[in-house]
């Protein structure tokens, strides 16, 4: 995955010098937009870097998780960062359908063309990773809507350039924002949802419970609570009244494995109880 973020940031770094040079040469919104739409998907591809790098060490006696948390941390702020960067392009946007300017349709057409091919390989490279955690999905999603936004720039390039309709620059800039912030607002939800130590979505809490309450000799459940530890890792906690008693290893290791194959919870933690007084429980 090391090899994946250095070989995306490098790639777009590229991309981005060229999108500025020729998106000042030609005159055009819709190019200098984009430039600054991939200079925040470099910034979110290093994020999600660093948050990946932090999430792999070893915890600690303070910090007994390690800094798993760093990815979820990640998601949120890159997405956060780019839905503002796309206020102020879309901003800008705006004001320029009352002075459209003269642009070149041949210099948008060529340099939007090079981006579908960059911002579709770096795309690529994150689609495994991008299946079970958030912070690679984040990456993944800037990346993929670029290369779907490049191919709207050069179709504006292509009104320009046969018609002369120099508003579908401004136009494409709009429709730029309206496609990243759709896209975008779902990792912020989830990432959000994440940082509030909410069940992450794709777990079924009430499935979970039921599973637990099924097992043999158990009465109830109780002090259930799932969280995300990360963008790619769950955790559980549950109080299991069992009468009759069964706290063996066996048992807790087949609760581990099932909880790991059904809905992907690598870390549970379970407590036995008889019911037999009061746990304090509730408090």
């Amino acid at each position: 995955m090391n090899r994946a973020f250095a070989l995306g940031v490098s790639l777009n770094v590229i991309f981005v010098i060229i999108e500025v040079t020729f998106g000042l040469i030609a005159g055009s919104l819709a190019l200098l937009a984009d430039a600054g739409h991939n200079l925040s998907d470099i910034l979110a591809l290093l994020l999600a870097w660093g948050a990946n790098a932090l999430a792999r060490r070893k915890p600690t006696a303070r910090r007994t998780y390690g800094l798993r948390r760093a990815t979820n941390l990640a998601a949120l702020l890159s997405s956060i960062l780019l839905l503002v960067t796309m206020g102020g392009i879309a901003w800008e946007a705006l004001s320029r359908f009352a002075d459209a300017a003269v642009v070149d349709g041949r210099t948008i057409i060529v340099v939007a063309a090079i981006g579908v091919v960059i911002n579709g390989l770096t795309a690529w490279l994150f689609v495994a990773g991008s299946k079970h955690d958030l912070n690679i999905k984040a990456a993944f999603l800037h990346m993929a809507a670029d290369a779907g936004v490049s191919l709207g720039v050069v179709f504006g390039g292509i009104c320009i350039l046969i018609f002369g309709w120099y508003w579908a620059d401004p136009a494409i800039t709009l429709i730029i924002v309206a496609i990243i912030m759709i896209s975008t607002w779902g990792v912020l939800r989830d990432s959000l949802e994440l940082a509030f130590d909410s069940v992450p979505r794709g777990i079924d809490p009430q499935q979970v419970r039921a599973y637990l309450t099924d097992l043999p000799g158990v009465t109830a459940v109780h002090d259930l609570h799932i969280w995300g530890m990360s963008t790619s890792e769950t955790a559980l906690t549950a109080h299991l009244v069992m009468p009759d008693g069964n706290g063996e290893d066996n048992f807790l290791q087949r609760i581990s494995d099932e909880l790991m194959k059904d809905f992907r919870i690598a870390h549970a933690t379970i407590q036995v109880e008889r019911g037999n007084i009061d746990h304090g429980c509730d408090r």
